[in-house]
């Protein structure tokens, strides 16, 4: 085994969650099990092609598990692994810091943030309009 020297621990997490994709497949799978798809779907700017790699390097790496079914036509889904839950919290962190920059940024978030169901726009609005009928 090779051994590696890191200048600082970051650098270690950046090599298995770093880049453009990894970190957004990564929050759609809190979600739970996915299937190519419905990435795809969801995450209309990746390639197909960008997708699988991420997905493939993210499995090696022991963040996802890939659940591959033995029926016609085929079907694979993906979760994130017991040791990629242990992400949660960073994933939630920069999403929670994500908000912050875009509000200050753009003033506000919604005008930015797609409404895809994990933005919490209707959510979000409605405890709005609830604080506001209670003040």
């Amino acid at each position: 085994m090779i051994k590696k020297k890191y200048n600082i621990s970051v650098e270690a997490t950046l090599e298995v969650i770093g880049g453009k994709w990894k970190c957004v497949i990564l929050c759609h799978l809190t979600h739970g099990k996915k299937r190519t798809s419905d990435l795809k779907r969801i995450m209309p700017a990746i390639t197909q092609k960008m997708l699988t790699q991420q997905l493939r390097e993210l499995e090696q790496a022991d963040i996802v598990n890939r659940i591959s079914y033995n029926q016609v036509p085929p079907k694979v889904e993906y979760e994130l692994s017991e040791y990629g839950w242990s992400l949660k919290p960073i994933l939630d962190s920069l999403c929670a810091w994500g908000e912050t920059h875009i509000i200050k940024e753009y003033g506000d978030k919604f005008a930015v943030l797609e409404n895809n169901g994990l933005n919490n726009h209707d959510t979000e609005i409605w405890a709005e309009e609830e604080s506001n009928v209670l003040v």
